[in-house]
């Protein structure tokens, strides 16, 4: 269990550093990045889960769960519930992701004036604040997370590829792809935590590190984007469990 835990630990690290740094590389001023927009942000995140599962393999978590909700909605699936201390060491790696992307882009930090787009380094934020329907999209994402990794890495699927069956160590890559796509169909709303530990690690982060001219770290917001991803792993959990995926 503990090179599962630390394979957890740096692969979620690593999903935070470049998922948020390609937020903050976008956002900040006096970024080369700056203004690159919405489709720059959506695949830096995909292409940062994609290497945070790689890592994560390589330092001993062949899961690679890297998101509470993941790790709760297989969970429910097989009905075994022993790596569910995973959500620990997905916590502390968001938290460490976080503070690295501060440390990387601090002084981009300080010539921003704004504070929200300091936060959204950090945590999410919804486009129009509707508490039940921000939780609903969140619910929404995450179940399409995780029903489409399950079919991802699924027997049937594994059987269809060109030669007969896909190539292994293939899935990191649809999985990154499956990100980028949540984020570009579904992530305008919410800006698409699906990931407990992507959110509130960070959060966090931005509540206790000393980040010039930050504003409210906004916790009355909070429980969407880490209970929304839950009630989406527990749903697509029962859902794979009834139709065997």
């Amino acid at each position: 269990m503990q090179s599962h835990l630390f394979g957890e630990f740096m692969g979620t690290m690593i999903l935070v550093l470049l998922g948020n740094g390609a937020v903050a590389n976008t956002l900040l001023s006096k970024s080369k990045a700056q203004n690159a927009g919405w489709i720059a942000i959506t695949a830096g995140w995909g292409f940062a889960v994609m290497c945070g599962v790689f890592l994560s393999v390589a330092c001993g978590s062949p899961d690679a769960h890297l998101n509470p909700a993941v790790t709760v909605g297989f969970a429910v699936a097989s009905g075994d519930y022993t790596k569910l201390p995973f959500i620990g060491a997905q916590l502390l790696g968001a938290m460490c992701g976080a503070l690295l992307v501060w440390l990387y882009f601090q002084h981009h930090f300080d010539a921003t004036p704004d504070p929200d787009l300091k936060f959204a380094c950090f945590g999410t934020a919804p486009a129009i604040r509707r508490i039940g329907n921000n939780l609903l999209s969140e619910i929404i994402g995450t179940f399409v997370l995780i029903t489409v990794i399950a079919a991802i890495t699924s027997k049937a699927v594994g059987a269809t590829g060109p030669a007969g069956a896909l190539a292994s160590g293939y899935s990191p890559y649809l999985v990154g792809m499956l990100v980028w796509s949540i984020g570009l169909s579904l992530g305008g709303t919410t800006g698409y935590a699906i990931n407990p530990a992507r959110d509130l690690g960070p959060r966090i982060m931005h509540a206790i590190l000393p980040i010039a001219g930050k504003g409210a770290t906004d916790w009355s917001y909070a429980p969407v984007p880490v209970c929304g991803p839950l009630i989406g792993g527990v749903l697509a959990g029962l859902f794979i469990r009834a139709v065997g995926i």
